[in-house]
């Protein structure tokens, strides 16, 4: 199992049309920037929100216990990828629904496919409305800086998610996982330089007002029920901002061995999650204390921070260039498992099956194939269709953390790891195992709530 090993079983990441044999040459700085380009998105431009909404201990100690379990999850993941031996096999599972077809059965795979491809495709919706608010908040940070900060300047939402789903139609023609290292590692950079940016101005907006704002019961509502409604939907928003679980497999199929697989992505795990853990609390706290109860639901975007212009202007920017790769990121597992899908059940099909050659004198010669440019093109088209009818930055990003965060992040994992360690029932193992899952349902049950409350008042208000 060495650096020039091939294999050519069939993995939903990579081209399904073809039986070429792939070479895997991911190393353990391509794996973090895999999983930094896929966690630091959306999330982290809420957290300053969601520690206004949980106050000063609730907050911070939220986000590190959602670390902890997003690690725990990727543990349990990591082992699973190569059977019967985690280390050295030989057999492996390339993709998160194909451990679960594996050790929890055809049941089990069928529910796990319907909510991992709910998160995915909720995934790049939200980056769809997130990189909206991007745009609208360089033209806005623009006019305001000409026209005084308080000029009516407003923007539409409907031109910008056109124009990022148009560079999406472009992008989704990517063949696969292994032909994004690029994209990984200037969408991570472009993270970083984002949360640097927004640290940086929250630090700074804190030195300037003299003070810390915010209590350790945080923003103060009229009534208790008010209250509960925020603070489950500041859980949603954080519950969002962590668990990479659907493209573990993904990531850990790309690595070289030795040193083996799973090693290598729990490392890059530790290293990946430490880094956005640290940023994460930086841009939430430094926001909070900068604007206490007045907190914007987007840090970058909701003009807590008016100047310099061009410092808010280059922040969103990055913004935008990390999500055109966190769109990429999350929208290949579905273009590939569909793909798949129109090969098995047409494999006769010349529009499923049939690759041509694009040859142009100015740019390098590439393969099109009809089924791609058709089905990806309409799964751009439907998020940011979908995006349009519910522009609501906070409130559909807690309903996405809510709803995926426990089965996908908690569920299968606990259940895979009983079924491949053999752990008998009732067992201390066993009790700690499932009063772990328990705990975090309770958790998503009624982050889910506040966040379709939420939700609702904001469509109807």
């Amino acid at each position: 199992m060495g650096e020039e090993e091939e294999d050519n079983q069939l993995s939903p990441l990579l081209p399904s049309s073809s039986t070429s044999s792939v070479k895997r040459t991911g190393t353990l700085w391509t794996a973090v920037a895999h999983i930094i380009t896929g966690v630091i998105g959306a999330g982290v431009l809420s957290l300053a929100w969601s520690t206004a909404q949980l106050g000063w201990i609730a907050g911070p100690i939220s986000m590190l216990v959602f670390a902890a379990i997003t690690l725990v999850s990727t543990y349990i993941l990591c082992d699973c990828y190569m059977y019967p031996h985690p280390h050295y096999g030989p057999n492996r599972l390339r993709s998160y629904m194909d451990a679960v077809l594996f050790y929890l059965g055809e049941k089990n795979h069928k529910v796990c496919g319907v909510i991992l491809m709910e998160t995915l495709y909720g995934s790049t919706l939200a980056y769809v409305i997130t990189s909206a608010s991007s745009i609208k908040a360089i033209q806005k940070s623009n006019c305001y800086h000409r026209e005084g900060h308080n000029a009516p300047c407003s923007y539409e939402d409907t031109s910008s998610m056109l124009l990022f789903g148009a560079v999406q139609v472009v992008m989704s023609q990517i063949p696969d996982f292994h032909n994004m290292k690029w994209l990984s590692m200037l969408a991570a950079i472009m993270s970083f330089a984002y949360s640097f940016i927004g640290f940086g101005l929250g630090l700074a907006q804190v030195i300037e007002n003299g003070t810390i704002k915010g209590s350790i019961n945080g923003v103060p509502t009229a009534n208790i029920a008010d209250k509960l409604w925020l603070v489950f939907q500041a859980l949603g928003d954080i519950a969002f901002a962590y668990p990479y679980s659907g493209i573990v497999l993904e990531i850990q199929d790309t690595l070289k061995s030795p040193p083996p697989e799973n090693k290598t992505m729990k490392k890059a795990s530790i290293i990946a999650v430490s880094l956005t853990t640290f940023f994460y609390l930086c841009c939430g706290c430094f926001g909070y204390a900068a604007f206490g109860n007045n907190t914007p639901g987007n840090l970058l975007t909701g003009f807590g921070f008016y100047e310099p212009y061009w410092l808010v202007d280059l922040a969103n920017a990055c913004i935008i260039l990390h999500l055109v790769g966190g769109y990429q990121i999350f929208g290949q597992p579905v273009f590939a498992f569909a793909e798949r899908w129109f090969i098995n059940r047409f494999p006769n099909s010349w529009f499923v099956n049939n690759y041509y050659t694009n040859k142009h004198r100015w740019f390098p010669s590439f393969q099109i194939n009809p089924l791609k440019i058709c089905f990806r093109t309409t799964y751009v088209a439907s998020t940011t269709a979908i995006a349009m009818m519910f522009p609501y930055f906070n409130q559909v990003l807690g309903v996405l953390g809510a709803l995926n965060f426990w089965p996908l992040a908690v569920y299968f994992p606990v259940e895979m790891r009983i079924v491949q360690k053999k752990i008998q029932s009732w067992t201390r193992k066993w009790v700690v195992l499932k009063s772990f899952s328990f705990v975090c349902l309770l958790v998503t049950i009624v982050a889910f709530i506040g966040s379709i409350q939420g939700l609702i008042n904001a469509k109807f208000e």
